[in-house]
């Protein structure tokens, strides 16, 4: 169903948050919609990789690793999620292989591009509640994206 999100901020405006504009788009699709999976990591990316080794059944991973400076998804971790049925990724975090990620038919948004990944393995949370960018996040929710921005609402506006 196409869908606007200027104008799904006009019909639900009570039911509505809008993220920030300091998240840019790295995918190879412009308009994405799809129910949210929650994740915190600390950094390193391995509970993602597990995240988005599963079937995503038309979902969008919200990553939260607090703006931490190292890539957490790249052309390899796309390819899962193409492979697997996520619909985007949104990270309050970095991107890096972003000439290939662009190529990649799943949405992708982060803060900017770093090349160095990090090492430091430590277990993330999943299924949490992630505030950032002006918008509380909660697995279940809904995410629409288009060329005008990121919306998230708790309920089913389509």
């Amino acid at each position: 169903m196409p869908f606007f999100t200027a104008d799904i901020c006009d019909e639900h405006r009570d039911d509505i948050q809008v993220l920030s504009h300091d998240y840019k788009e790295y995918g190879g699709v412009e308009k994405v919609q799809g129910t949210i999976a929650t994740i915190k990591l600390n950094e390193e990316n391995s509970d993602l990789i597990t995240m988005l080794k599963e079937d995503g059944k038309g979902r969008i991973a919200v990553v939260d690793v607090d703006k931490a400076f190292y890539a957490v998804v790249g052309e390899n971790l796309m390819r899962f999620a193409l492979e697997n049925n996520w619909k985007g990724i949104l990270i309050n975090g970095f991107v890096r292989d972003t000439k290939i990620t662009k190529t990649i038919p799943v949405g992708l948004w982060a803060l900017g591009t770093c090349a160095r990944k990090s090492h430091n393995k430590q277990r993330g949370q999943r299924d949490i509640e992630l505030e950032f960018g002006g918008v509380l996040f909660r697995s279940g929710d809904h995410l629409l994206a288009d060329e005008d921005g990121i919306i998230v609402t708790h309920k089913y506006v389509l």
